[in-house]
């Protein structure tokens, strides 16, 4: 059984923004996605260290739990068929347990490549409050159609 995915590159447009997804960080999502990244700096789960070594005001998500963050983000957007090609991001600030924090994405650009597969470019944000603490682009294959699903394509057929 084939199901249609959740979104396809005609309704995409560019200037789109995708819907914030907001998120209370606790110090249990700081250290559980250092322990899920075999991340064993103080850093993430110390508060004593982070604060009086690293003159932080606590622990503070360490760089692949953002990662999987904004993963989640795009792909929670663009269903299952959706698949990353390139992420790269910037991070400007520490987020900590007690701050909520939000994504936001906007599209800058669709396309097709040339061989065929679909093509979004984002800008997304990591926000607390007012203020930008990470700016991610990612590149992200959608299908061109309801037959088409880009975790299909292999070798040349693949160009992130």
């Amino acid at each position: 059984m084939s199901h249609a995915p959740a979104l396809v590159l005609g309704s995409v447009a560019e200037g789109d923004v995708l819907p914030v997804l907001a998120y209370p960080v606790t110090a249990t999502t700081v250290v559980l996605g250092a322990l899920a990244s075999r991340d064993w700096r103080p850093m993430h789960h110390d508060k004593d260290f982070a604060v009086e070594r690293n003159g932080t005001r606590d622990i503070f998500l360490n760089t692949p739990n953002q990662a999987a963050w904004f993963e989640r983000y795009v792909t929670d957007w663009t269903g299952p068929h959706g698949r990353l090609g390139r992420v790269t991001f910037r991070m400007k600030g520490s987020v900590f347990p007690g701050d909520t924090m939000e994504l936001h994405g906007t599209v800058e650009d669709v396309g097709v490549d040339d061989v065929g597969c679909g093509w979004v470019q984002l800008a997304v944000t990591l926000r607390v409050g007012d203020e930008e603490k990470t700016t991610c682009a990612m590149r992200v294959a959608v299908p061109v159609d309801e037959n088409d699903n880009p975790w299909r394509r292999r070798g040349d057929q693949w160009r992130p």
